[in-house]
C-alpha cells in the first residue's frame, strides 16, 4: 500500500457520489508521469478500482499582439501522430508558481515577454483519468526575444487573427482541447461578457 496519489474529496461534495481511497500501488514512474492503480470504496461500501495518472500540473498562455494577432504553434504529438495548432503550454516544475510557470514557457517556446498578464480560469482536461490541471493565462504588451527550447523540442510558430482561429475551429481543425477553451475565454472577453483582471509584472 502506498500513499494517496489524488487529492482527498472536497468538503460539500454530495456524500453518494464521494468515493474514498482504501488503498494504492504506484504502477508505473516516469520522468513526467506516474501511473496508479487505488482501491477506493464507493459510497454504498462496495470496492472499486481507479487507474489514473498523476500529473504535475500545466500551465497555457493566450498571447496577444497589440495589432490583434494571437501567437500559436505547430508541433507534432507523437501519441496523435500528427500536427497540432496550440496555445503555448508546458508543466510546473517543482516549486514552481503558475505565473512565473506562464512566462517562462512564453518565453521559452515562443521567444515573447508580455508587460501584462491576467489569469483566466483552471481546466481539467482529462478528468477521468489524470490530476492534471492546466491554469490559463492571457498575455499582452509583447516584445519579442530569442527563444530558448527544450532539447528535442520542435515547434513552429504562427501568428493568426481571432477569426482565423476561430475558422480553423469551425473546421475542425483545432482538437486541442486548452486551445478550443482559451478561444472561447478570449472570444468571451473581447464581447464583455467574462472579466479578467490585468496585473504588470515586475
Amino acid at each position: 500500500m502506498t500513499e494517496r496519489g489524488a487529492p482527498p474529496p472536497q468538503p460539500g461534495c454530495e456524500p453518494h457520489l464521494v468515493e474514498h481511497f482504501s488503498q494504492g500501488e504506484r504502477v508505473f514512474d516516469g520522468r513526467l508521469l506516474q501511473v496508479r492503480r487505488d482501491t477506493i470504496t464507493l459510497s454504498t461500501g462496495e470496492p472499486a478500482t481507479r487507474e489514473y495518472i498523476v500529473h504535475p500540473g500545466a500551465v497555457m498562455v493566450v498571447p496577444l499582439l497589440d495589432d490583434g494577432r494571437l501567437v500559436m504553434e505547430r508541433q507534432f504529438r507523437y501519441p496523435l501522430g500528427r500536427v497540432l495548432i496550440e496555445f503555448p503550454a508546458g508543466k510546473l516544475d517543482p516549486g514552481e508558481s503558475v505565473l512565473a510557470c506562464a512566462q517562462r514557457e512564453l518565453a521559452e517556446e515562443t521567444g515573447y515577454r508580455a508587460a501584462e498578464w491576467a489569469r483566466a480560469g483552471l481546466i481539467h482536461n482529462a478528468c477521468a483519468y489524470s490530476t492534471e490541471g492546466i491554469e490559463l493565462w492571457f498575455a499582452r504588451g509583447l516584445s519579442l526575444g530569442e527563444r530558448q527550447l527544450d532539447h528535442g523540442e520542435h515547434i513552429d510558430l504562427l501568428l493568426l487573427g481571432v477569426a482565423e482561429l476561430d475558422a480553423l475551429a469551425a473546421r475542425g481543425e483545432i482538437t486541442d482541447a486548452k486551445t478550443l477553451i482559451g478561444l472561447q475565454w478570449l472570444q468571451r472577453w473581447q464581447a464583455g461578457a467574462w472579466q479578467l483582471a490585468w496585473q504588470a509584472t515586475a
